[in-house]
């Protein structure tokens, strides 16, 4: 097991690990951990009951954080045109259609967020691959599909996450950073937790929400009491 720091272990003795924290008494303990050099990020973490090879029990979906993240939202727009235009104007890091796909192809990831207007995700899935397992596959359903650029980059700029389990039924966000108030970081987080709770499929069966952990970067877990968010078939 690789050695902790000084810094994290003092940061793990002020968790109570047999204890399952409500989230302001989490996000408490966070705040009052010894602070690394830099503003770390808090991640909202879960563990669901469902079955991620099964289609009808995938969990994705978006949410705008009443707070933001904290972070510089790097969004890139495959377009052409007046979308194109509007996405320019809009703030976004980078536009482009035909160039921008090879870019992709030769390795450029380098963004958080990939909007796509309707008529360009034809040339879009060329490179599914690539954008697909990063989780930067514009998707009508998060809203990063649409003719409407400008409003996508806003949405995305000023708070709105994009979420998807993985292969073992876990899904995390960010919710914002150290250095918001306690009381921006407790709504950020609950903002989360009500998407995930809404997102439920109606296939799956018995405890949807298994465990629910909520940590800061280069710190130890807090374990949330995950049956306040309990549901069940």
């Amino acid at each position: 097991m690789a050695k902790r720091s000084k810094r994290y272990t003092q940061a793990a003795a002020l968790v109570d690990a047999t204890k399952a924290y409500g989230l302001d008494s989490a996000v408490e303990v966070i705040k009052s951990f010894p602070a690394p050099k830099f503003d770390s990020t808090v991640t909202l973490s879960f563990a669901l009951g469902v079955d991620p090879r099964k289609s009808d029990q995938m969990v994705r979906g978006s949410v705008a954080l009443p707070h933001g993240t904290g972070k510089n939202v790097r969004v890139v727009v495959f377009a052409t045109g007046d979308a194109a235009k509007a996405a320019e104007a809009a703030g976004a890091d980078k536009v482009g259609m035909d160039d921008l796909i090879k870019e992709v192809q030769g390795g450029f990831t380098d963004f958080d967020v990939a909007i796509a207007t309707p008529d360009a995700m034809a040339e879009v899935r060329k490179i599914a691959r690539v954008l697909g397992p990063r989780g930067l596959m514009p998707n009508p359903k998060t809203g990063t599909v649409t003719e409407d650029t400008a409003a996508a980059i806003a949405e995305v700029k000023a708070g709105r996450i994009d979420y998807k389990i993985d292969k073992s039924g876990n899904v995390s966000a960010a919710v914002g950073k150290v250095s918001f108030d306690a009381a921006k970081l407790v709504e950020n987080a609950q903002a989360f937790v009500d998407s995930i709770v809404k997102a439920k499929p109606a296939s799956a069966k018995g405890n949807y929400i298994k465990s629910a952990t909520v940590t800061a970067s280069m710190n130890p877990g807090v374990k949330l009491d995950s049956s306040v968010y309990s549901v069940t078939a």
